[in-house]
């Protein structure tokens, strides 16, 4: 039996050495950096690895407090020594730990976080670190990876359109809530998260591929399943050898999947602006002004190909749902905060109706609205979107100012999460005050430093320099916008007042509790508020409000329809169909005491049929804001 037994052990080392040397290779000349959360020794360093997956902030918190006022180390040719800096010890060592996947290098204090955000590139790379997490050579392809055209459109593009794209933005957010949660006379218990992913994934997918596919149920669920299957990909790919992750990827991953089906969703909205394009030029005034067309205009050469262009819209997702997984990060622990902290609503709302009179509903407003974005900072500082942020890939060798020593093939990051709740920086860190940074903003030349998207050594999760996160400005303004339309419009509580419910740590992100349930109840006293349940009135010249039931509906009909036929008559069925969303605007945004216009059955067929333009009948519900009275056309 022992002999048995013996033979078993025998031929499990070479499996368990495989599974060992595939979770935590080896160190790579990492044996002078200090190890925290596990053994040292690269054999036993699965232990640690195991152990971050779920205690991720523990353990870099532990290794701050151990060693970012300890003695910065510095490789010798000889030997290992200390460098002690003058005047002794200082903020600004390096500890190490492994993760599933290898060892990370993690620097402390600000001059080494300074150093780290302005490393060159071929040094420190932000991208073959990214490359290298998300293994996107295999999730998404070796062109997203090495082409990354998107970046600058949603850094810049983007974030210039935002005043444009505002009132769509606040559109989607009033309809969403309101289909999720309704406008409840009593309180009525809803799964947050649930909601939260809702509302994020039709708000940013407004701008992104807008009206009516942000709505569809399906095309929404998809980009959530596909940036989870990124996501699970890349962990799953990261187990493997180079030679066996191109198998890995065909066989244990999703992505070809959701590929193929987000190619149903986009290939004939994409056709369709092609043939825009074709007939009427890139200045065509009836050109959609969303994220699509942007892609589309920068796409050159194979990018240019539908499955290129459809990949790419999936993968601006990512990085929007990534900004977006932000969001929704950050929005359910809001929720979750101002649910179990429900005396800040007040300060919020005041301020919120105090604005909104002044500005309307605007990006401007949202500038203006400075307790909602300190609510919002104050929510990430505490809660958090990750233990670590900055994370780089070492491509050649490389020497911090103190001598510490980083060998290529290091990923090195700075810790986020522990840097938040450093007391020496953040007094009383460990208490939420979420007028926190309203506070230091009053304070004579702070207007600026403490906004939301304004990061510093100091404040990193969106990280710093350069590599900041580009859409944290599209990101800043959704969720401002979310939560001062929630504190406008609700009352929100927990169900047990100053209970959170608790987060899990998966690795690196927190992931905020998926079953807790916030309770919503209509705010009956709120000035600025929509009424979703109540009948809007038209305001004559004289003064006097009519309802809408009153009018003559039919005439409003009549002059929409003859506005989109006499368009008809010198224009494509591709123009017309933009010029009815456009109408479709006009009507809800500028004269939405008049009712609504709502798309309630859309054609499938292509636009065309080789050159020649065929029928694509859609159907358009023109209805009181009551729903009393309304007509159905079809064109």
């Amino acid at each position: 039996m022992s002999g048995s037994l013996a033979t078993y052990a025998l031929l499990a080392l070479p499996v368990l050495y495989v599974l060992v040397t595939l979770l935590v290779p080896p160190q790579r000349n990492l044996r002078h950096i200090p190890t925290v959360g596990g053994p040292s020794n690269s054999f036993l360093a699965w232990i640690g690895a195991l152990r971050y997956v779920s205690h991720s902030a523990e353990i870099l918190r532990e290794g701050y407090a151990k060693w970012s006022s300890f003695r910065a180390l510095r490789r010798d040719a000889r030997r290992t020594a200390q460098c002690v800096c003058r005047g002794g010890v200082y903020k600004g060592g390096v500890f190490k730990h492994a993760e599933p996947g290898g060892w990370c290098v993690v620097v402390t204090g600000s001059r080494k976080i300074e150093e780290l955000h302005r490393a060159a590139d071929d040094e420190l790379s932000f991208i073959a670190a990214t490359n290298e997490t998300l293994q996107v050579p295999y999730t998404l392809g070796p062109n997203v990876a090495s082409n990354l055209y998107h970046v600058p459109i949603v850094r810049s593009q983007l974030t210039r359109a935002l005043p444009v794209l505002f009132p769509e933005l606040r559109d989607e957010i009033v309809c969403a809530f309101g289909d999720a949660v309704g406008m409840p006379e009593e309180w009525k218990a809803v799964p947050a998260m649930e909601v939260v992913m809702d509302v994020v994934a039709r708000t940013s997918n407004r701008l992104f591929v807008g009206l009516p596919l942000c709505r569809n149920a399906d095309y929404c669920e998809l980009n959530k399943q596909f940036t989870i299957d990124v996501f699970t990909g890349a962990a799953i790919i990261n187990l493997f050898p180079s030679v066996l992750k191109p198998i890995a990827r065909r066989l244990l991953t999703k992505v070809p999947q959701r590929i193929a089906r987000g190619m149903k969703h986009l290939q004939p909205m994409i056709e369709e602006r092609f043939h825009l394009i074709e007939e009427h030029g890139n200045d065509s005034p009836d050109k959609p002004n969303d994220l699509l067309q942007w892609l589309m205009d920068a796409a050159q050469g194979e990018e240019r190909t539908m499955r290129a262009l459809v990949l790419r819209v999936l993968t601006v997702n990512i990085a929007a749902i990534h900004t977006s997984s932000l969001c929704l990060q950050t929005f359910i622990n809001a929720l979750y905060l101002l649910a179990a902290y429900p005396q800040y609503i007040a300060p919020l709302r005041a301020e919120v109706e105090a604005v909104v009179e002044s500005e309307g509903w605007t990006k401007a407003a949202m500038n203006k609205m400075r307790k909602v974005d300190s609510f919002l900072k104050e929510s990430n500082r505490f809660t958090g979107l990750g233990a670590k942020s900055m994370t780089r890939l070492a491509l050649k060798d490389f020497t911090f100012s103190d001598g510490t020593f980083i060998p290529a093939g290091t990923t090195i990051s700075a810790p986020a999460h522990a840097v938040h709740f450093d007391e020496d920086i953040w007094p009383n860190a460990d208490v939420f005050d979420p007028f926190r940074f309203s506070s230091l903003r009053e304070e004579e030349g702070e207007g600026a430093k403490h906004q939301m998207v304004s990061t510093s050594l100091d404040y990193i999760p969106f990280g710093h320099g350069r590599h900041a996160c580009p859409g944290r400005f599209f990101a800043a303004n959704e969720l401002k916008a979310m939560l001062a339309h929630v504190a406008v419009t609700y009352d929100v509580k927990m169900e047990k007042d100053g209970v959170l419910p608790p987060s899990m740590w998966f690795g690196t992100a927190l992931v905020p509790n998926r079953k807790a349930q916030s309770r919503f109840r209509e705010d009956t006293k709120s000035k600025v508020c929509p009424k979703l349940q109540s009948t809007p009135a038209v305001v004559h010249a004289s003064g006097q409000a009519t309802s809408l039931s009153s009018l003559a509906m039919a005439a409003m009909v009549d002059l929409v329809v003859s506005l989109i036929q006499m368009h008809y008559l010198w224009t494509s069925r591709t123009r017309t169909d933009h010029l009815i969303n456009t109408l479709l605007m006009y009507i809800v945004y500028d004269g939405i005491e008049l009712g609504v216009v709502e798309l309630v059955q859309r054609g499938h067929q292509s636009p065309y049929e080789g050159d020649k333009p065929c029928k694509v009948r859609h159907m358009y519900r023109f209805a009181s804001a009551d729903d009393t009275d309304h007509h159905d056309v079809v064109l």
